[in-house]
């Protein structure tokens, strides 16, 4: 009991907050609740899903126990939707004592997608798992021998700084854009393998203009920040794919930093591809963030925020333009006629 309800009853407290309309009372081994039968059938397979991650020795954590309470809320609009139980126990690879596995429920369906289709993409805001989750699967896909390499890529644009000429070789010159990719490749391989595999090309981190010309077999291929692609860039990418290869392209269209005017790759093809058999578009919100709670709150605020900037923006009436201070209305010509 002491490890169900959490140390000091922090879970339990966790569950009452889930759960304002139901009375919760827990005397001994025996957990009572009292409320509408909707509620109280809830708050019982809350219980019987914890007690069924507890068993596979997986630790429960406020966190998880918020979440179970989401997905649950969640399957009365989808019951094909998996079970927390499932969700919290479906590890993908483990590494150092840590293993790495999808948090919430669109994380488990954007995991199987990944397994189930040639290319996936995964959208979503900043903290929502799409790279490391991505590369999780193809480190797995690795070692599993369904395919001979990695290739990790990204575009070389700038974040709104402008870096100039950088000292140092090419690749030091890149290496602050690819740099997010070497740390996620750190958490979830040996360190001193990681040099090996790449001078051997098995794992390949190069930007996205290293992909023109290319035809990639055997591979598993993976394109983040790809909201930094121009839609030819886009179709560029896309086309290199070959045979016995994966593709997933992540990208949040909400943090775009290419130069004024320029499109997104990343939005035009959510048109273009929307109807493509065995290309599968994955979407994550800000109830997928596993960074700090604040995180999803900043999110959703934004977004609050551009609705209303686009709002105000699309009701206020266009305006005529202002005529250029000290220049004069054009005469009206007036000709008779005899």
């Amino acid at each position: 009991m002491v490890t169900l309800l959490g140390t000091a009853d922090s879970l339990l407290r966790v569950i009452e907050q889930g759960f304002p309309a139901a009375d919760i009372h827990v005397r001994g081994n025996e957990v009572t609740a009292t409320g509408a039968r909707a509620e109280v059938a809830l708050v019982q397979r809350l219980f019987t899903e914890m007690m069924l991650v507890l068993r596979t020795g997986q630790p429960l954590t406020e966190d998880s126990v918020e979440r179970s309470i989401a997905m649950l809320r969640g399957a009365a609009e989808d019951p094909d939707s998996p079970a927390p139980s499932k969700v919290f126990t479906a590890n993908i690879l483990s590494n150092r004592g840590r293993t790495i596995r999808p948090k919430t429920l669109n994380q488990q369906r954007y995991v199987d997608a990944i397994d189930k289709h040639t290319i996936v993409f995964g959208l979503g805001p900043a903290g929502t798992g799409k790279t490391y989750l991505a590369m999780a699967k193809a480190v797995q896909a690795l070692q599993a021998k369904e395919v001979n390499r990695i290739i990790l890529t990204r575009p070389a644009v700038e974040a709104g700084e402008r870096l100039g000429f950088l000292p140092g070789t090419l690749y030091e010159k890149i290496d602050p854009y690819l740099r997010p990719l070497y740390d996620a490749l750190h958490d979830m391989m040996d360190p001193d393998s990681i040099p090996r595999l790449m001078a051997a090309g098995t794992i390949e981190v190069a930007p996205l203009a290293y992909m023109r010309g290319r035809t990639l077999n055997d591979a598993f291929i993976i394109l983040d920040e790809a909201q930094n692609t121009s839609p030819e860039q886009m179709k560029m990418f896309l086309t290199r794919l070959g045979f016995n290869s994966r593709v997933v392209v992540t990208g949040d269209t909400s943090q775009i930093d290419l130069p004024g005017g320029t499109r997104s790759g990343l939005k035009v093809v959510q048109d273009i591809l929307a109807d493509v058999p065995d290309i599968h578009f994955s979407v994550l919100t800000s109830t997928d963030v596993v960074r700090h709670k604040l995180v999803g709150r900043i999110v959703d605020a934004y977004e609050r925020w551009d609705a209303k900037q686009e709002a105000e923006e699309n009701s206020s009436p266009a305006r005529k333009p202002a005529q250029r201070r000290g220049s004069r209305a054009p005469r009206q010509s007036h000709r008779t006629e005899s």
